[in-house]
Parts: structure tokens; sequence; C-alpha cells
């Protein structure tokens, strides 16, 4: 549903609790109807679908969190500029598990947007320092795991950390790879 729509909802709640209030003397009626009014305003901040999708995120449930943010068609219309960051990041932490490589351009994008709280900010430069590693590209690695070690003030991802840091101090594969066959290549 369009943002503003739920806004001009909120505005006609408002009217209708504001009219039984004082032209039905309907007080009761009136306060439960201005209150209710709350919930479109909270909606406009606060997008259902996204608040859907972190709550099956939590149950580790990727498809149904999935299904909620491809209920948003066009984000831009839909969602209150403060969750674009929010819509990005969920996208990639839904689409992780069966295509990596696709995470690092939206976990970007989140970054680009904004992300309000810091173990979110850690988890996105944590996947784009993966990202980084994956691609060969030890020092922007290095550097991304530095940043998210500082941002994880909780300890939450300290064995993420901890694994990737492990895979940077291995050798990479194309500086100790031999090909046995040039080896014999001055004896023809």
């Amino acid at each position: 549903m369009n943002k503003y729509i739920k806004i001009i909802v909120a505005a006609l709640l408002i009217l209708g609790g504001l009219y039984m209030m004082f032209f039905t003397r309907n007080l009761g009626w009136g306060i439960v109807i201005f209150l209710l009014a709350a919930l479109p305003i909270f909606l406009f901040f606060k997008n259902e679908n996204i608040l859907l999708a972190f709550w099956q995120l939590r149950k580790q449930d990727m498809l149904k969190a999935s299904k909620f943010l491809n209920n948003i068609k066009d984000y831009k219309t839909e969602l209150h500029k403060n969750q674009y960051g929010y819509y990005h990041y969920l996208q990639g932490l839904v689409i992780a598990q069966d295509h990596p490589t696709q995470v690092e351009p939206l976990m970007k994008k989140a970054l680009d947007y904004g992300l309000n709280m810091k173990h979110d900010r850690a988890m996105a430069t944590l996947n784009l320092a993966a990202g980084a590693i994956s691609k060969g590209r030890r020092q922007e690695g290095q550097k991304l795991l530095e940043e998210a070690k500082r941002l994880d003030s909780a300890g939450m991802m300290t064995d993420q950390i901890k694994m990737l840091k492990d895979q940077l101090k291995m050798p990479t594969m194309q500086k100790h790879m031999h090909n046995p066959n040039m080896r014999n290549r001055g004896k023809f």
C-alpha cells in the first residue's frame, strides 16, 4: 500500500473520532477511533511487510521472509526513506544462502541508505567483507573486517569475524598452485 494512503486513512480516522466525540457525544467510541488512527501513522514509518520479514528471519524462515519482501513492489513509493536501507539489508540476508554473489551490491545499498542499529551495520559490513575475501580482495576484506569488529560492540559476531580472519590467513590458491605439466616443459 502506498505510504500516503496510510496518512489519508489516519486523517480520516482522526476526523471521524473528533466527529464522534463532539457532534454525536459518543465520547468513548470517539476516543477509540481516535486511538486507532495511531496504527496507520505507525505503519507509515514502519512498513508492515518489513516488520513481518524481520519476524520471519528471527524464526529462520527465509521463504516467508522473501514472500513478505516481494509484497513490496516499488520500495520508494511504499516505504519511508528511513526504511530503504533495511529493505535492501533484508533482501541481502534472504538471498545470502542461495546466491552469495548477489549479496554485496544489496549490502552496499543498505549501508548507503543507512541502517539505524549498530549490529545491523556490523552484519552488513561483515557480509561485504566475506564477499571481498571470496573475490580475492584481501586488503579490502581486512579493512571491512576491522570495521565490522568495531561496530560489533555486543560481541554477537565474534565467531564469524574470527572465521573470516582465519580465511584471510590461508594462502591464496593462485600463488601456490602449480601446474604439473609445466615441470615437464623443458624435457621435450
